[in-house]
């Protein structure tokens, strides 16, 4: 039984081109901005993240454009809003001129202890379940969720 749990998500995306390419450019720009925001957002408590800030260099796949970001929140509502009602949701809006269609699901949720970081192991863990068995209380996604374990 957990005490008090918080929500952990990975999302990879394959991008188009190379972090330092024209075709990334427009991305790459907002990337400090926009993990700004997510750092100050009301339930944010930890990213991912290199000595730079953000965790485009970090290569957690054997494609060197796959794209991965973990971080962990106090809850679904809180992810929920940083990603469908702050500045980030215009990268989605922007995100066909900088990443590819990726077939399978590409972010992953599931809960964690408080005060657990993920490593992205455990996220890649996750989200490879999630691929395999769909959603549950294991790993799901924003469109069918689970409540923390009680």
């Amino acid at each position: 039984m957990l005490s008090k749990c918080h929500l952990a998500q990975i999302n990879i995306a394959h991008s188009r081109d190379t972090r330092d390419s024209e075709t990334m450019k427009g991305f790459m720009d907002r990337l400090d901005e926009i993990n700004s925001v997510a750092d100050r957002f009301p339930g944010f408590v930890w990213r991912l993240q290199t000595e730079e800030g953000d965790a485009t260099a970090i290569q957690a796949f054997d494609d060197p454009l796959l794209l991965v970001n973990v971080s962990v929140w106090d809850g679904l509502d809180s992810l929920k809003a940083f990603v469908y009602k702050s500045l980030h949701v215009e990268l989605i809006q922007d995100r066909d001129a900088w990443f590819e269609k990726v077939r399978q699901p590409h972010q992953a949720l599931w809960w964690v202890p408080e005060g657990h970081l993920p490593s992205v192991e455990e996220g890649r863990e996750k989200l490879e379940y999630l691929q395999a068995n769909g959603p549950s209380e294991v790993a799901f996604t924003f469109a069918k969720s689970f409540g923390p374990p009680v």
